[in-house]
């Protein structure tokens, strides 16, 4: 067998290093930037579900929907409600299979359909979990913390990066605390803050660094 020079050996292992180097944003959350003009995602906080080579997905964690609640999911999934279930607001989570939703909740609820995005947090898509918060016939003790979503955010390759690239968006640590405790309307700030940043600390010229008005997403 004739060996290998030591050249080869470098350019074989450096796409490997490349790869290895990549910053996958799993787990993690994007933070809109004030720049952001598209409407869908404009002050937007999305907890990042999953992201590699050939995609991204999120779930926007901070727009409580005006017009549904829980207790219109378990109508529509015919599940009979409990006794004082189905106040719930459920959040948009984003443009993507708006006719289909899913939970983010602690990891002291787990089943065999929960993706668990980060050491504290998990996401379920099932109707499952759906009965084990609301529903009559609960099988399992709902998770302490969570919130429902319709919807998610996609990105395909190389999308998301771009993005980032352009200042669209900024990215942080998925703090249960954030995600989860005070009000929706306030997470925007609090997650900005969490990076010792404010939007009036942010420059305007980044607003410029894209061309035209496409959305983003």
């Amino acid at each position: 067998m004739p060996r290998r020079s030591k050249d080869s050996a470098i350019e074989d292992r450096a796409p490997r290093e490349k790869r290895e180097a990549r910053d996958f944003l799993g787990g993690k959350l994007l933070i809109a930037m004030p720049n952001m003009t598209d409407p869908r995602f404009e002050k937007s906080v999305v907890l990042i579900v999953s992201h590699d080579e050939r995609h991204a997905m999120g779930v926007v964690v901070n727009k409580p929907l005006a017009d549904i609640e829980l207790g219109d999911l378990l109508e529509q999934l015919s599940i009979d409600p409990r006794k004082g279930a189905g106040g719930e607001p459920v959040f948009y989570g984003g443009p993507v299979q708006t006719d289909r939703g899913l939970v983010v909740h602690s990891l002291d609820y787990k089943s065999r359909q929960t993706m668990q995005v980060g050491p504290e947090i998990g996401v379920t898509a099932s109707k499952d979990i759906l009965v084990d918060i609301g529903g009559v016939a609960a099988k399992r003790k709902a998770p302490a913390r969570y919130f429902l979503a319709i919807g998610h955010a996609g990105w395909g390759a190389g999308q998301l990066e771009s993005e980032i690239a352009v200042n669209a968006w900024c990215h942080s640590d998925a703090d249960p605390a954030l995600i989860f405790g005070g009000e929706a309307s306030d997470l925007w700030k609090a997650a900005l803050q969490s990076l010792g940043v404010t939007a009036a600390m942010l420059s305007p010229e980044w607003a410029r660094a894209r061309s035209g008005d496409a959305p983003l997403n």
